[in-house]
Formats: C-alpha cells, sequence, structure tokens
C-alpha cells in the first residue's frame, strides 16, 4: 500500500549527491576510498570519541563489537528483552547465549534486573537505547565495573547520544535518524577494538595482504559510495537532531490529553515517535484508510522462536508490544501533515 503520509524516509538535503557523483566521476567506488574515513573521523568526533570503525549494517557493527571483545562459545551477554531481534542475532551469531532482561516505564532495560541474570559466564552488558531515549548508563557501567564486565552500547536508534562505554553501535539504514542506505558505524575510544574491528569487517588479510587468514572474519565494509552519503548526513546532524526536536514537540503538545493514549518519557535524540494506545489495532486500520502509515513496536525476544520462552506473560515487553505503535517520524515531516496526523488520531477516540 502507497501512503501519503509514511512512517519514515530519508532526509538527503545535504551535499549526498555531490559526495556520491565525485565518488563515481574519481572510480572510488568500493571501500578504498577517501569518504570512508572521513566519514569515521567525522562521526566520531561529534560523538566525541576517538576511532569509527564504518561497516557494512547496524548488525554488522553490533558482530564486530563482540568479536573484538572476544565473545564466543560458553559466553553469556546481557540483552534487553524489548529490542529490535538484531541485537539478540549479533549475540547468537558469536555462539554466545543471550541472556534478556525485562524493560522499565520507559521502554529501556530495566537496570534494577540486571544483576540477577549476571552469571560466571557473563561477559558483555549491551544496553539499547529503544527509540531514542538513553539508558541509564551511569548505573549500567557502575554494574559492569563491579563484576568486570564489557558494555557495547547498541545506539542504532540514537545518532547523536554520546557513547560511554567500550564501544557504541550505530545503524544507517534508511529509515534511521541519518543514513547511507545499508551501514554501520562502531565508536570506541581504545585504539586496540578498534584496529581489531577493522580488521575483521575486513576479510583479517594479513599485513602482506597473501591470502592467508589466520581467523574467521567477515566482509563488512562500507563503500566509499555510501561512505559519501554518510559523510554528508554526519555534516547536517545538528540540523538534523534539532528537526526532528520540533517534530517531537509538536506531537506532545497534540495529543495531549487524550485518555486512551499514554504518552512515554521524552526522547534524548528522536528517532520514532512511539506511544501506547487502547484499541491500537483498529487505530492503525483507521489511520491507514487516510492514508497515514503507522508501526508497531518491536516483538519481544521471548516470543520469537529461536528464543521463544514460555514465562514471558508477565514481562513489561509484552504488555508495552501489545499497546504500542509509532506514528510518522521522518526529519522533514511537516506540521500540516502533523496536524492531520493528530487530527485523525482524535477523530478515531472521539
Amino acid at each position: 500500500m502507497t501512503y501519503a503520509i509514511p512512517v519514515s524516509k530519508p532526509f538527503l538535503a545535504a551535499r549526498e549527491l555531490e559526495y556520491v557523483s565525485e565518488a563515481v566521476t574519481t572510480g572510488w567506488i568500493s571501500s578504498q576510498g577517501p569518504f570512508v574515513p572521513r566519514f569515521e573521523q567525522a562521526f566520531a568526533a561529534y560523538h566525541g570519541s576517538a576511532f569509527g570503525v564504518a561497516c557494512s549494517s547496524g548488525t554488522a557493527a553490533l558482530t564486530l563489537a563482540l568479536r573484538a571483545l572476544n565473545v564466543g562459545p560458553g559466553d553469556e551477554v546481557i540483552v534487553p528483552e524489548f529490542t529490535m531481534v538484531a541485537s539478540a542475532w549479533a549475540v547468537t551469531y558469536t555462539g554466545a547465549t543471550p541472556v534478556f532482561v525485562d524493560c522499565g516505564d520507559d521502554l529501556n532495560i530495566d537496570v534494577r534486573r540486571i544483576e540477577e541474570k549476571i552469571t560466571p559466564r557473563t561477559r558483555v552488558i549491551m544496553p539499547v537505547h529503544i527509540y531514542g531515549r538513553r539508558c541509564a548508563m551511569d548505573a549500567i557501567m557502575d554494574i559492569a565495573y563491579e563484576y568486570n564486565l564489557r558494555v557495547v552500547e547498541d545506539s542504532a536508534e540514537a545518532h547523536g547520544v554520546r557513547p560511554v562505554g567500550d564501544i557504541a553501535c550505530f545503524s544507517l539504514f534508511a529509515n534511521k535518524i541519518i543514513t547511507s542506505g545499508e551501514g554501520g558505524i562502531c565508536l570506541t575510544g581504545d585504539a586496540h577494538l578498534a584496529a581489531q574491528m577493522a580488521h575483521l569487517r575486513g576479510m583479517a588479510f594479513s599485513k602482506e595482504h597473501n591470502f592467508l587468514h589466520k581467523k574467521v572474519a567477515y566482509n563488512f565494509r562500507m563503500t566509499n559510495m555510501q561512505a559519501g552519503v554518510a559523510l554528508a548526513q554526519t555534516e547536517n546532524l545538528n540540523e538534523i537532531l534539532a528537526r526532528r526536536a520540533k517534530v517531537e514537540s509538536y506531537y506532545d503538545a497534540g495529543l495531549a490529553g487524550i485518555d486512551a493514549i499514554t504518552l512515554l518519557p521524552r526522547r534524548d535524540v528522536l528517532w520514532m515517535y512511539d506511544l501506547l494506545v487502547q484499541r491500537r489495532d483498529d487505530l492503525r486500520e483507521h489511520l491507514a484508510r487516510h492514508g497515514i502509515e503507522t508501526r508497531l513496536f518491536f516483538k519481544p525476544m521471548s516470543r520469537q522462536p529461536m528464543y521463544l520462552d514460555p514465562a514471558w506473560p508477565g514481562l513489561n515487553a509484552h504488555r508495552f508490544a501489545e499497546q504500542g505503535l509509532y506514528l510518522p517520524t521522518y526529519t522533514d515531516l511537516t506540521q500540516s501533515d502533523q496536524d492531520t496526523i493528530i487530527a485523525r488520531v482524535r477523530e478515531f477516540y472521539s
């Protein structure tokens, strides 16, 4: 179905075309090109990190981060129950076991429940900044320090949030705050970890490049063309975040006072405007009939076939997943379109 107001779309309003054209005309279209290190440096600097390692997706970024930390079979990684499945899959790809922790009222991992899931096999805590809300990182870092654990932040939805863990992993998919079409990037302050991730993303070639590979690695490289788009987006990130903050504020004001809607806590950066609603499926059908696309919340991990847990009914994550949706959210969403969305929501509940 084609929607008059889609749930998301990229904002390509800076030098994206110029940089891609330069990559094409110079012939630097693969991963060997100047835009890759320029993007890595710019994105890392924006977030106050020393090193950036660009790669092919957010999932690849998480996998590289865990591999660089030597996570593997027999290890456990603490992962939120409420997240996109890629967070857990990255753990599974390494041969380790994801151990799930329920969410709190802000949809982020409930820090109070992390310690009860830690075992002698636990190696990493992976907080996810859900829909752009920063997790309680001070408390998480305290737990990591106490138990000698590493922290990998899943920042796929949180461009602009400064990382404090060992590694932060961002997605650059087309619906994210900034994009390269497909892509991801890892940020770290540790030169050794950065070098390991760069080595692993490029098939772990030796310095001699003699096709002798001493470890299993990946082809997770980002192309120079993608990096050109990502660089232009990074150069425009302040404007993008400011415009999205206005979208959030306008929704907050327009949807206030509707008894059937629970507005969730403000976001540190706006990826998607999420909320809890009554009669969710009927509301979605109503909005769809008027050309307005919506999207459901993530399905909790214990409802995914590969992680199925019969104990799921008592978890917050499942209750929120049954009530939640997000409204159209993108950088150039107009107030006129938001007025239409808000009016249709109010019409449904009237």
